[in-house]
């Protein structure tokens, strides 16, 4: 009682928030029940002057601060759960917030690498960027004489009590709307929930970001197109990152990539493989590729920061992804149809001819049109809103691509507006499907699953064993029937006992609450 109270206490502030940015001000009254409408009326009265400019929903979570700002951020990605409007206002939230003190940081630094920082670093600067979770600074190493910048990465203090409190309350309004609403069992705002509350979880935790980027250096090795920065692991630990210093030239910064006479077209494309090549072919990639964490070296490689937010897609999901592009390209609706149906998204009683149809409706707009007016991310959301009227359940990996190739497509043909999108995924595409699901790709399909199939049978004689002794339990319990010893049938009768006193106290308590309730009501 006294938790679900601190809840609604911390929520109507939030509501109150809300109302005075004008967020109630969007709200159909039409769709909202009689009680509602009245509510809306009470919250409109109290809209601050101006209120009714700007992105109302933006601009209240901004103020009530990381959990929240970091709530928005998420459902931008989850269109399924708050609408597309509603989604693409959310896309335009920015993770920015005024720094904490540098008093702060170096107190965070020296207590977490146990060091001053003096000792840590050479120089430690000012802050140049700051977040709900972190912010960072500009520093500098010494080994053997010799200077080196870094970026440090500092969380902010006392940010994850902060992040659990406002998580808790989330968690109570998903679990009251699930027990109350169809709708809301339908979108699993729980698991929602639950998902952002791992993704948070992960990023603050620096040493995970620390070995993201460890993960994708190892993957991008051999690419001429595109690198991330290197991690100094001496000093990264779970409330520091320390990691290679970016000079070059940001992808949000067009006058600088124009002075220096950068081929944006092909910039475009190296934005666009990069993305897909990490998607398709290692199955990792970064879920936050927004020009400002996108940077030109100077050898003219793309280099990524910022990989707090990664996405994973297993060998099912790169299958699916690689062959409903390619059978779109090719027209190949069938295809595209039977894949669904394999991968286990769309149940097996529905039609594979009628989802099939559905498909078509989709990609035969896309050959009317030029190359330019084709978006693949569009194509994508299209696809999963058709997915729905065949029972597909929400997959937050493949909505996750979806949104991120909006963003890249988005920084692409932001240097190339005439880029021709499927043109250039087409080889990235090609090589993933020839490489996996071509001889190449079977044969080694093959060998994995006869070294499967040889740790099974190697196991094969310990689960025989296992059988025969279950088995001949089950007979003697079969004969003989269950025996409990006497402690055993102690112990449950004072376990009983113990519940049922509880019990009988609990009904006291709440029959003098109430008693004690009408008395105060009579004498008012």
């Amino acid at each position: 009682m006294i938790s679900a109270i601190t809840h609604i206490a911390r929520l109507a502030r939030a509501g109150y928030v809300f109302a005075r940015e004008g967020v109630f001000g969007v709200v159909d009254p039409t769709l909202v029940p009689p009680p509602g409408q009245l509510a809306l009326r009470i919250a409109r009265l109290i809209e601050r002057p101006g209120a009714k400019s700007g992105p109302h929903l933006s601009r209240a979570l901004t103020r009530l601060g990381p959990a929240y700002l970091k709530l928005g951020q998420f459902l931008a990605t989850r269109p399924d759960v708050v609408g597309v409007i509603m989604a693409r206002d959310l896309e335009s939230l920015q993770d920015r917030l005024p720094p904490f003190s540098q008093s702060e940081a170096e107190a965070a630094i020296a207590l977490s690498l146990e060091r001053p920082v003096a000792q840590a670093f050479a120089s430690f600067g000012p802050a140049v960027a700051a977040a709900s979770i972190a912010q960072v600074h500009r520093g500098e190493t010494e080994h053997d004489g010799v200077r080196t910048p870094v970026a440090v990465k500092v969380l902010r203090p006392n940010v994850a009590a902060r992040f659990r409190r406002d998580l808790a309350d989330f968690f109570f309004v998903a679990h009251k709307a699930e027990a109350h609403s169809a709708e809301a069992r339908r979108l699993r705002l729980i698991e929602v929930i639950n998902t952002m509350s791992r993704s948070v979880a992960m990023e603050m935790d620096l040493r995970l970001e620390a070995a993201a980027l460890s993960e994708m250096a190892e993957n991008t090795r051999d690419d001429p197109d595109f690198r991330v920065p290197t991690v100094d692991w001496d000093r990264t630990t779970h409330n520091v990152l320390t990691m290679e210093w970016i000079d070059g030239i940001a992808l949000s910064d067009h006058a600088r990539l124009e002075a220096a006479q950068v081929d944006l077209p092909e910039l475009g494309r190296k934005v666009i493989q990069s993305f897909l090549r990490h998607a398709l072919r290692d199955g990792f990639f970064h879920a936050d590729m927004h020009p400002g964490n996108l940077f030109l070296d100077d050898a003219g490689r793309l280099v990524a920061v910022d990989f707090g937010i990664m996405g994973r897609l297993g060998m099912k999901e790169r299958r699916f992804l690689a062959e409903i592009l390619l059978g779109f390209i090719t027209r190949d609706y069938r295809r595209v149809a039977e894949v669904h149906f394999e991968a286990g998204y769309v149940p097996g009683h529905h039609s594979v001819e009628n989802f099939a149809q559905a498909i078509r409706a989709i990609g035969e707009p896309i050959h009317n049109r030029t190359a330019e007016e084709i978006s693949m991310a569009k194509l994508l959301t299209l696809l999963l809103e058709v997915t729905g009227l065949f029972d597909m359940r929400t997959r937050p990996e493949l909505i996750l691509l979806q949104k991120t190739m909006v963003v890249v497509e988005g920084v692409a043909r932001g240097f190339d507006p005439k880029l021709d999108i499927w043109k250039v995924a087409d080889p990235v595409v090609r090589e993933w499907i020839e490489r996996n699901l071509g001889p190449v790709g079977r044969i080694q399909g093959a060998m994995s699953g006869a070294g499967e199939l040889g740790r099974v049978l190697a196991s094969l004689p310990a689960l025989a064993s296992r059988s025969v002794t279950v088995l001949e339990q089950l007979e003697t319990m079969t004969r003989e029937g269950l025996t409990l010893s006497p402690a055993t049938i102690a112990a449950m009768g004072r376990t009983e006992g113990r519940k049922s006193r509880w019990r009988t106290i609990a009904l006291w308590i709440i029959a003098v609450t109430f008693i004690g309730i009408l008395m105060a009501v009579r004498q008012m």
